[in-house]
């Protein structure tokens, strides 16, 4: 089970960094997400034509990050994450709009290509519990 810090800590925010790697060359780039509890995913929406598309379409596993910005070290919170990206369809994909419109209503006017990153491994470091304190959570293989 996923410690509940760690859950309130993704929906909390809204903007992760993917890192994505095609041919051994790294690339990453900012976006919106929302945290679905259900998949323990984070959904976002990316075109294909973007470079971390056309690399995670190529190479499904990705890494990424979501960090509380702020230099009082007493503070300091984020997540490591790594994760397997698959495409949205059918009623995974109407599920997930409605998650994403409901959180960036404004995106209702984009054209949408929504993506999942289903989570693997979520490393938190939250200072607030004690400086340098990780909370770790991995996909136990069935």
């Amino acid at each position: 089970m996923i410690d509940k810090r760690i859950i309130d800590f993704i929906q909390e925010h809204h903007l992760l960094t993917l890192s994505t790697s095609k041919e051994n060359i790294p690339y990453s780039s900012n976006m919106f997400y929302v945290y679905n509890k259900e998949n323990n995913s984070l959904i976002f929406s990316s075109d294909i034509k973007t470079k971390h598309a056309k690399d995670f379409i190529e190479n499904s596993n990705v890494a990424a990050s979501i960090a509380l910005e702020t230099k009082d070290l007493k503070k300091i919170q984020g997540v490591q994450l790594l994760g397997k990206i698959t495409e949205l369809k059918a009623e995974g994909l109407n599920n997930a709009t409605k998650q994403y419109l409901k959180e960036f209503p404004y995106a209702e006017k984009m054209k949408l290509h929504l993506w999942e990153m289903k989570l693997t491994f979520i490393k938190m470091t939250d200072n607030r519990l004690g400086f340098g304190k990780k909370l770790i959570w991995e996909k136990t293989v069935n």
